[in-house]
């Protein structure tokens, strides 16, 4: 039987606005298993990210939550920079402009892994090569506007992974590049997963990449969970009509192959 990461119970989000309050999330029921690739996917506001937010523990501090949100491995619960790293869509907006390359991605290893500034600096600097930043030593020392919107993302992902978590959640992570940068994007999660035994979470609205990246995929629609399984069930054989209409864009139902199947 394979070991849980995390289990939610009837978990809902919402806000105070006038007249009542605004669900972001309503009665979520999922189980995601320890080692698992979990694809969240949905229209715009459907609560995908809502979701990423509660599991790392950093949603507002207006959010109202109720439900329970178990993580068997975590005695005290996961922490978000040591047990859950977070990659956001923007990293335009989510790495500080006014800090150094390597005082971004050295953070987390200072903070979490009480480096001292020497190895943290060098730990800087071998995650900046991990991540394929050109000229890594160089790059230590620059700042977030020298670098283009796909090698600010590895930057991104190498501040996620500094602390070495056991999660890595990616929301729309590759949804503001270019297609080509979004392959190079995707190839790089895959393999930090895949190398370092990372669980992955990631949102995203491109039914493609779930595809290739997935194991499981949850659908989400109007802040509920209306589908969950495993990629090729999901994808292949969808149970619900708002997910069969969600990917007919993307996958021809006519044909009889499933999703990661040889063609």
């Amino acid at each position: 039987m394979t070991e849980p990461l995390a289990t939610l119970r009837g978990v809902s989000v919402s806000y105070a606005r006038e007249g009542g309050r605004a669900f972001a999330l309503r009665e979520v029921d999922l189980a995601i298993a320890k080692g698992e690739r979990l694809a969240i996917i949905g229209e715009s506001g459907s609560g995908k990210s809502t979701l990423a937010l509660a599991l790392a523990g950093l949603l507002p501090p207006e959010a109202a939550v109720s439900g329970q949100i178990d993580w068997p491995g975590f005695a005290e619960g996961p922490r978000a920079g040591r047990d859950i790293g977070m990659v956001f869509q923007d990293p335009g907006s989510s790495l500080n402009p006014v800090l150094t390359i390597g005082e971004l991605v050295s953070e987390g290893a200072v903070r979490h892994l009480r480096l001292g500034r020497a190895e943290a600096r060098q730990r800087a600097l071998d995650l900046l090569a991990r991540v394929r930043i050109p000229q890594p030593e160089a790059a230590l020392d620059a700042y977030p506007h020298q670098f283009s919107g796909g090698q600010r993302q590895r930057i991104a992902i190498a501040c996620a992974i500094a602390a070495s978590p056991k999660v890595l959640i990616a929301d729309e992570a590759t949804s503001a590049l270019d297609m080509i940068v979004q392959a190079e994007i995707t190839a790089l999660l895959d393999m930090l997963v895949r190398e370092d035994g990372m669980s992955l979470i990631f949102i995203t609205h491109d039914i493609a990449l779930a595809a290739k990246l997935a194991d499981s995929i949850a659908v989400f629609r109007d802040a509920m969970l209306v589908e969950a399984g495993p990629a090729r069930q999901v994808l292949g054989r969808p149970v619900q009509d708002y997910t069969r209409s969600l990917i007919a864009t993307h996958i021809d139902f006519s044909s009889p192959r499933l999703i990661g199947e040889p063609a």
